[in-house]
């Protein structure tokens, strides 16, 4: 499912895995789960695409000597003259620059039923929408599908209520997330003519993966949103305009990006429902598939429940994670996938070439390994090797 102003994405890559050969390949597979693994299951193991099909060959990176045991090798000085230009290039734009020629904003009153505001998203084929209060005529934050998950656990729990979803509003989500205990997503905006180095700074040090654009009209003394922009929109347009990011070869290893410890997964015979509530819980939008062994086979994303969800039975949600990742559209482009040895030059390729929210990291062997989101690239390009290091309160989030 697709931004709602996102640029259209290239067409789908062809994917590779790695067998019990390490045999490499640019066609197309996908990953078998075991024998035992039920017909569900099978359908449902994705294709893995790694920035190594869409780059030139590069050097090993296993002859690079540890950094403490030499001065400033050609890597570094490459690494931070391109961290640099990133910084750079950001600092001479304004937000209103990232957005395409052409785009469209869809806007949902906060006066619609949850129900409804989920049929406008499938139709539109968006995953967000700016919320509209029209009895104040102001801007009153971002519909994801977290809230959507939030609704879902909220029923789950309070299964006597479920007959009265229907009649749920935009407006009484804050009161769900009350119930719930959880934090109401971030409603940090920025100006159109804001430097877009500072709007991203304050995007880091919230919980908010989307800017809203919100500018004021004078004439009506009315505040209107002007468009939403998303780390993913942010990514590809430092790929498409700073070739010093050829420079950012320094594996993910060695600068230590991504997470690798206390990773949140699940099997094909998990439920939906309970992934929903880790998802929740944990303030995550994705949850890796993997088999007993660690193998990955697949990522349940938060957006695999508005497919769920838009038959409008929620009855759905009883589904194992294999059953719904098999209902996917045969146009899923699959998972993305990288090693620890791959550096960010690699990884922007792929940002460049496809629409990606999250990377896999893993061995050789498809053993899952540890996840590089949107967010940790982010850090990196705006805080990693500053001057004091990081920014107080400032924290990366998972996949």
């Amino acid at each position: 499912m697709s931004e709602d102003s996102e640029v259209t994405p290239a067409a789908p890559l062809n994917g590779q895995t790695t067998g019990p050969h390490h045999h490499r390949s640019h066609s197309q597979h996908t990953t078998t789960p075991p024998s035992s693994s039920s017909h569900a299951t099978q359908d449902a193991s994705a294709s893995f695409l790694r920035p190594s099909d869409l780059l030139r060959p590069k050097a090993p990176t296993a002859s690079i000597p540890p950094k403490r045991s030499q001065p400033e090798r050609q890597i570094d000085r490459d690494e931070r003259a391109g961290l640099q230009a990133c910084r750079d290039f950001l600092r001479a734009r304004k937000c209103y620059d990232v957005l395409p020629l052409s785009f469209r904003l869809i806007e949902l009153d906060v006066g619609l039923t949850v129900k409804e505001s989920l049929q406008i998203m499938v139709q539109c084929g968006i995953v967000s929408a700016p919320l509209w209060d029209s009895s104040t005529s102001t801007y009153a934050g971002l519909l994801t599908v977290t809230d959507y998950l939030n609704v879902v656990r909220y029923y789950n729990l309070h299964a006597d209520k479920l007959k009265d979803v229907d009649k749920l509003i935009l407006s009484d989500l804050k009161d769900v997330e009350k119930v719930l205990n959880v934090r109401p997503p971030e409603t940090v905006s920025a100006s159109p003519e804001a430097i877009l180095y500072d709007a991203l700074r304050k995007q880091l040090v919230s919980r908010a993966r989307r800017i809203p654009l919100v500018s004021y009209d004078s004439d009506t003394q009315r505040t209107m949103v002007t468009s939403v922009i998303t780390q993913y929109r942010i990514l590809k347009f430092i790929s498409m305009n700073v070739k010093e990011t050829d420079m950012l070869r320094k594996p993910l290893e060695m600068i230590k990006l991504g997470t690798y410890s206390d990773i949140v997964r699940c099997s094909m015979d998990s439920s939906v429902l309970d992934v929903v509530d880790i998802m929740v819980t944990k303030n995550i939008s994705s949850v890796p598939v993997v088999t007993t062994e660690g193998v990955l086979l697949n990522v349940f994303e938060a957006v695999d429940v508005i497919e769920i969800l838009k038959s409008g039975d929620y009855g759905n949600l009883t589904w194992t994670v294999g059953r719904a990742l098999s209902a996917r559209a045969p146009n899923h482009p699959g998972i993305y996938c990288c090693s620890i040895d791959d550096g960010l030059d690699s990884i922007f390729e792929t940002i460049r070439k496809s629409r990606v929210h999250r990377v896999m990291i893993v061995d050789d062997s498809n053993y899952l390994k540890g996840i590089l989101s949107l967010s940790d690239i982010l850090h990196y390009l705006l805080v990693d090797g500053e001057e004091h290091g990081h920014v107080e309160g400032m924290k990366t989030f998972g996949a």
